[in-house]
């Protein structure tokens, strides 16, 4: 697969192929949605999770739950990782991977997962943490320009900052 052809590649392999403007009531549709994943920003930076699996800070995410759109999996999901419900999420776009075996499947496979922006209020990081669900897997919070070339930041992740401005 030629550079030209995707937009990044990972330490892993995993490739991220594209950002699709596939209809959000379309992707619902899809036997290949897999997982939303959000964007989130506080005024003009980016909030990372440092997720205490992998060793890296990340967006936040997950899996779809069975009988879940993509919509009501990014709700889910931003409550467990950062302890809000706020409904006011910008759906951005298809996420189209490309991904090698992991602990969710022993096969290289095509997903696509949704992409969505979130906004949130003027908060501290600290605070913020405090509301936090899901502290086994989210151990800290911090700005995205706070760890930029200084701690571990998943690849695909960091390039998809630049898909909600």
């Amino acid at each position: 697969m030629k550079d030209k052809e995707y937009i990044c590649k990972d330490h892993e392999g995993n490739i991220l192929l594209s950002v699709d403007s596939i209809d959000e009531f379309r992707l619902n549709e899809s036997p290949l949605l897999t997982h939303c994943l959000a964007v989130v920003k506080i005024g003009n930076d980016y909030i990372m999770g440092w997720n205490n699996w992998r060793n890296r800070y990340e967006i936040f995410g997950g899996c779809k739950e069975k009988g879940e759109t993509a919509r009501e999996c990014i709700i889910r999901e931003c409550y467990e990782e950062l302890g809000f419900t706020s409904t006011n999420i910008t759906y951005l776009g298809a996420m189209r991977l490309l991904l090698k075996p992991d602990f969710f499947s022993g096969k290289e496979r095509e997903e696509l997962g949704g992409l969505y922006g979130v906004t949130l209020p003027d908060i501290s990081l600290d605070d913020l943490f405090r509301r936090i669900n899901d502290k086994e897997e989210i151990t800290r919070l911090a700005l995205y320009s706070q760890v930029k070339d200084v701690e571990p930041i998943a690849i695909i992740d960091e390039k998809l900052l630049e898909f909600y401005r």
